[in-house]
């Protein structure tokens, strides 16, 4: 999936020259990579931001149209501001579309309410991964990979060597490693109900019994 923003040319460098531009409502960025040189851009905050709420903006590859003149790239930094909601800057690296390139993709989990796992044995799934760095071609690029969990039972585990990914996608792993993607734990029972009670009875503090009350001796009356 490919979107497309527009950016301008940017010839001012420095603090003063970025601020400038943010008062104007302007975002200052780079577009760097490839075999041109680093060339500064801004970019409208309103067009930005309302792009950077979507997820895919993040993984897919981007049409920048840089007056005029349409550029691939990817997103690899976005600045904000600690507390405003403000873009501060922005970095985009160029796209050659007949090399491999390496971005991280967001897995989307699907089906785990009808897996025996969670609807039989009442267990949980648990996301151990929430994306995937992948290689392959600008035009392969997913958007995301989804992570069937259809046939997960508990105690199982997936791992990113099962997963399907799209053609010409490849995982990105170390050597010899095969990451868990997903699991499925199991949820407090009666047995486990049980063991905290009997736990919480041991570490109750032990009340000490009250003596019981002496018996009055009876008072002897002397008879003389």
């Amino acid at each position: 999936m490919q979107l497309e923003f527009n950016a301008n040319k940017r010839d001012g460098q420095g603090t003063g020259a970025s601020r400038r531009l943010r008062r104007t409502n302007r975002v200052p960025g780079i577009l760097y990579g490839g075999t041109a040189k680093p060339q500064s851009i801004d970019i409208d905050h309103n067009e930005l931001f309302q792009l950077l709420r979507k997820e895919t903006f993040y993984s897919s590859v981007l049409n920048v149209n840089l007056e005029g003149v349409k550029e691939m790239c990817l997103l690899r930094d976005v600045q904000r501001h600690p507390y405003r909601p403000v873009i501060l800057h922005v970095d985009f690296q160029r796209v050659d579309a007949t090399k491999k390139i390496h971005q991280k993709v967001p897995l989307h989990f699907v089906n785990a309410d009808i897996s025996p796992g969670v609807k039989l044995s009442g267990g949980m799934v648990q996301h151990v991964l929430t994306d995937l760095n992948v290689r392959c071609l600008a035009q392969d690029l997913p958007s995301f990979i989804e992570v069937d969990l259809k046939d997960m039972v508990q105690g199982h585990s997936l791992h990113v060597s099962e997963l399907k990914l799209p053609a010409g996608v490849e995982a990105v792993m170390h050597k010899g490693e095969d990451p868990v993607v997903a699991t499925v734990i199991v949820r407090g029972g009666k047995a486990d109900e049980e063991a905290d009670a009997a736990a919480a009875a041991e570490a109750a503090p032990v009340v000490a019994a009250a003596p019981a009350p002496a018996e009055k001796k009876s008072e002897k009356t002397d008879k003389r």
